[in-house]
């Protein structure tokens, strides 16, 4: 399984917009062929900050994501609501196998 961390700080006053924009490209993002999982998180300690946690079941589907016209609209909604550029981390799944 091939997982994307990515990381994100957003404005303060785009959080709400950000949510917004992030709950569409996930539900449009779970319905992807090789998807596994799209999980949106924010820190409870600082509400600026997100982590997307994104599997797909190999790297041809994570790079299929990044094709999507759904992947395309957030990046380009969510472009001028970033504090600082996001990061996204590569791992390996290994449990579950799949």
């Amino acid at each position: 399984m091939h997982v994307t961390l990515v990381h994100v700080r957003v404005r303060p006053e785009a959080i709400e917009a950000f949510i917004a924009a992030t709950r569409v490209n996930h539900e449009a993002s779970i319905q992807e062929p090789g998807n596994r999982r799209f999980d949106v998180l924010q820190s409870p300690e600082d509400p600026t900050r997100f982590l997307l946690y994104e599997a797909y079941a190999s790297a041809e589907a994570a790079a299929a994501h990044k094709s999507t016209p759904h992947y395309l609209a957030w990046r380009e909604a969510v472009a001028d609501m970033m504090a600082e550029p996001r990061r996204g981390e590569p791992w390996v799944g290994l449990c579950p196998a799949d």
